[in-house]
Parts: C-alpha cells; sequence; structure tokens
C-alpha cells in the first residue's frame, strides 16, 4: 500500500565530532541509534526531522564499575557504580539490585539533531549541528528523548520526554520556526509519556494525547471489549503549558487483542475531512521489550474522545530488510515507534524510528484511511 518506504538516517550519518558532548568528557563514545525523529514541514516547504541521537559510552564497564553519562552544571560528567550493585544485562542500561522498586540508570545520553529533508522526504539536504538540542536543566540531566513536533497557528511547539533522577517528565519547546526553540519547562510530572499537541485547537482550546504509565492498573469487567492497561488519554490547556485532564477516556487496549496490550500515542493527530488522524502505536508482550507496530485511528473533530473509526490491523509493521545494511549495530528488534506525520499530494509522510537505530519514512495514501 505503501509507496516509498526507507532508511533516511542513521548512526553512520552522525558527526560525533560535532555533538554537544565532543570534548567534554574523558572517554570514546559511538551512536547507539539516531532513531524516534519528531517531524513538520518547514516554511521552506522542506521536512525538519527532530532526530534522538542516543550517544553511548564505547566501553561502560571498566576497572570494576558500569558508567554513565551525566549532564551537570553546564558540562558532562561520568558517574561510577561498582559491578555487585548492578545488573548490566541490557546493554543501553543498567538495573540497580535490591530495593521495593525499580530504579536504573543508562550508558547512553540522548539528544536532538534538527535533519532537514527535502520536500518528499526522501533525501537530506542539511544537518543543522548548530541547532541540536541538548540537556540544559537538572530534570534533563540523563537526557533529551523522543520529540515530537505540532503546528498550531504561527507556532510550532515541541513535547520530549526528559529524563532524570528527579522525574520522568514530559517537558515543552516552543518556536516561530522550528529550528530556534526555547525551552518552556516542564508540563506533565513523572512518566506520563508519549505527549502529543493536536495540530490545531477545539473551541480555541489546545488538546494533546497523553500516555501516564504506572504499576498498578484496575481491571474492567470481565465481559468488557476493554484491556486494562497503559492507555492513550486526553488533556487540554489554555495556552499548550497548563494541562487539566480530559474526564473521558481516550484510546484503549481492546480486550479481544493482545497485540495492542500495550500502547501510546505517535504522531500529533492532524485535522482531516472525517477528524482527527491519530496513528499510535501497540506492544504484543513477547521477549524483552515487545513488538511494536503503529495503527491509526479518526476521532472526531469536536469530541476527540470518540473514535470514529479504527482498524485492527497494523498499519506499519517492522522491516528486518529495512536494517539489513545496518545489522552489525543492531541490538534490538520488532520495533517500529511512528513519531512523526505531514501532508503531501494523495498521501501522507510518515516518520518513524526503526528498531531504535534509523529513522525510517514512509509514503502512506490517504485511501489507506478511507480519506480522499
Amino acid at each position: 500500500m505503501s509507496f516509498f518506504d526507507s532508511l533516511v538516517f542513521s548512526p553512520r550519518d552522525v558527526d560525533l565530532a560535532r555533538s554537544p558532548l565532543a570534548g567534554k568528557i574523558d572517554a570514546e563514545t559511538y551512536v547507539l541509534g539516531a532513531f524516534n525523529p519528531g517531524m513538520t514541514r518547514l516554511a521552506n516547504g522542506n521536512l525538519l526531522l527532530m532526530v534522538r541521537i542516543a550517544e553511548a559510552l564505547r566501553q561502560p564497564v571498566r576497572d570494576g564499575h558500569v558508567h554513565s553519562i551525566r549532564w551537570f552544571d553546564g558540562g558532562y560528567t561520568l558517574d561510577a557504580w561498582p559491578l555487585d550493585l548492578v545488573d548490566t544485562a541490557d546493554p543501553r542500561k543498567f538495573m540497580m539490585r535490591g530495593g521495593g522498586w525499580r530504579v536504573m540508570a543508562l550508558t547512553s545520553l540522548s539528544w536532538l539533531l534538527p535533519v532537514e529533508l527535502d520536500a518528499s522526504g526522501t533525501k537530506v539536504v542539511a544537518v543543522h549541528y548548530d541547532r541540536a538540542i541538548a540537556p540544559a536543566a537538572s530534570y534533563q540531566c540523563y537526557g533529551v528523548e523522543d520529540a515530537r513536533i505540532s503546528r498550531v497557528g504561527d507556532r510550532y511547539w515541541m513535547t520530549t520526554c526528559s529524563v532524570s533522577p528527579e522525574r520522568h517528565s514530559t517537558t515543552l519547546y516552543s518556536s516561530p520556526d522550528a529550528l530556534d526553540w526555547t525551552l518552556e519547562g516542564i508540563v506533565l510530572d513523572h512518566q506520563n509519556k508519549d505527549m502529543l499537541i493536536f495540530e490545531g485547537k477545539i473551541d480555541e482550546t489546545f488538546w494533546a494525547q497523553t500516555r501516564p504509565l504506572g504499576d498498578l492498573y484496575f481491571a474492567y469487567p470481565p465481559d468488557s471489549e476493554w484491556r486494562a492497561g497503559p492507555s492513550i488519554n486526553l488533556a487540554m490547556s489554555p495556552d499548550a503549558l497548563h494541562w487539566k485532564p480530559c474526564d473521558h477516556p481516550g484510546i484503549r487496549p481492546h480486550a479481544g487483542t493482545l497485540a495492542t496490550a500495550r500502547m501510546g500515542g505517535g504522531t500529533p493527530p492532524i485535522l482531516t475531512d472525517q477528524g482527527w488522524l491519530s496513528l499510535w502505536h501497540g506492544v504484543e508482550p513477547r521477549g524483552v521489550v515487545g513488538v511494536y507496530r503503529t495503527y491509526w485511528s479518526l476521532l472526531d473533530r469536536v469530541e476527540p474522545w470518540r473514535v470514529v473509526r479504527t482498524e485492527h490491523e497494523p498499519l506499519l509493521e517492522p522491516a528486518p530488510g529495512l536494517t539489513e545494511p545496518l545489522k552489525g549495530q543492531m541490538y534490538l528488534d520488532g520495533v517500529v515507534f511512528t513519531t512523526g506525520i505531514a501532508e503531501a499530494d494523495g498521501h501522507y509522510v510518515v516518520a518513524s524510528g526503526e528498531a531504535d537505530l534509523a529513522c525510517r519514512i514512509t509514503h502512506i495514501p490517504k485511501r489507506a484511511f478511507g480519506l480522499a
């Protein structure tokens, strides 16, 4: 159904000599992943990807310790943890042993790299290292992750996930041109991820999809069509800074399938003649992280908690063939994580992270959603 599907940016395309971390830590680093790109269309017609660069320590374990990178007071430092206190089975992170809850640290630090594509999204035309976004506050000391960009009126809004011991929060940036960004601060508190601001207001009010996480969910009745677990909620705001949760539930896991047992937002909802088009991810429990696929729903244009139409079949599946040239750098598979959408002539340009490794662009005809 798609007529273009390719990787357009990967770790091989990143120049770490121009990284925000370059020359600031006494350790060799490499690009673990260049993935999960927020996307928007610039005033010149080109597309902009805001690519998450996970910059990792080449040798995190040395001298009987495992190390993590941390932003501190305008610079970067390395923290060393004794190996007998941690579990290092996952190369991306390590878990602290003991305690009454899970505590982890990362062997990489993420920052955002603006990558400009041509209007079709098929070719890189510029990489704006001078506009990179790196940690700038204590609540971002372990990194800035997974941008989503929405244009509302004449301003761009970008949500990100900021990671620190203080909290795992959603932070907001704003910009007049999607290149020069202002950090507006925290807008959602601990572990409320995948915040997507609708590309347009409803009755002069900002709306957003959110996805709070927790360790406990209450069961639906045995005969319910819904399954308890992480779901896509809604919130509204007068100014994009102060958010009130919507009283109505949003998109919920369906009891009839395990493929979307866990779900979260993908692309900022965009308005069509049939309602708000929302692409989101569902995770089927399997292996270490599960299998991530992309699904879609059309939401009512006035009451966005009402699903007008949806499909239980995935829109996008992980594509191992795309990452075959990068197989030597693979550390994860079974993941497509869609993060951006832009309208084009007769189709949508959709941006995704593939295998937590590279940026995938797919052209999807509007007829796939029943749209003209």
